[in-house]
């Protein structure tokens, strides 16, 4: 039996679907489920790369629950459906859109409930996921990690003195070219007027 609930796309929809899929990493799927397994110490249901497997794993929005919720160490998401029905699956993946919002999340970072459920855009939900890997880093999670880590701020202190000495420094193109300008160029031919 198909899990796919809509007709098959067909011309701008199709391409705009083959776009999308094109986008999807393996490389980023594998880190990803390493991130998520360690993270939960247990491992995903379906070991096999690939967009669909990774999309069955995640799928019915409870691992994306309780991942949320050990990231934040206090619940977000208060109740997680255990049945297999599928607008309980749909809610599982909204609070764990919810969540991530109360999380820190930027709304373009997350996905929406049909880019995982009926993998629309499996692409986005891999950035949701170095996304929230990130967020949690900001947060003071000190577990494994995933994404990029977030700079610190480094405010400089100078004085008016400091600040004055920077006037007197003659700039790179200035020092490299000796003032060059753009005087006597030609492009092109000249145009001569004969009387």
């Amino acid at each position: 039996m198909s899990q796919n609930v809509r007709a098959k796309k067909s011309g701008l929809s199709a391409d705009i679907q083959k776009k999308l899929e094109a986008k999807y990493s393996q490389d980023q799927e594998a880190q990803c489920r390493a991130w998520i397994e360690e993270v939960l110490g247990e491992k995903l249901s379906n070991s096999e790369l690939g967009m669909h497997n990774f999309q069955q794993c995640l799928r019915d929005g409870q691992i994306l629950c309780k991942l949320l919720n050990t990231l934040n160490g206090e619940p977000l998401v208060k109740k997680i459906n255990q049945q297999k029905m599928a607008f309980k699956q749909m809610e599982n993946i909204e609070q764990f859109i919810k969540g991530c919002k109360i999380f820190g999340l930027k709304d373009g970072d997350i996905f929406q409930t049909a880019d995982l459920y009926e993998c629309q855009n499996m692409s986005q939900v891999q950035t949701c996921m170095f996304a929230v890997g990130t967020v949690s880093q900001k947060n003071g999670y000190q577990g494994p990690t995933i994404g990029t880590k977030i700079s610190k701020p480094n405010p400089r202190d100078w004085s008016e003195e400091q600040l004055k000495a920077g006037d007197t420094i003659i700039g790179q193109q200035m020092s490299c070219y000796k003032g060059a300008t753009q005087a006597g160029m030609n492009i092109g031919k000249n145009r001569n007027i004969i009387d």
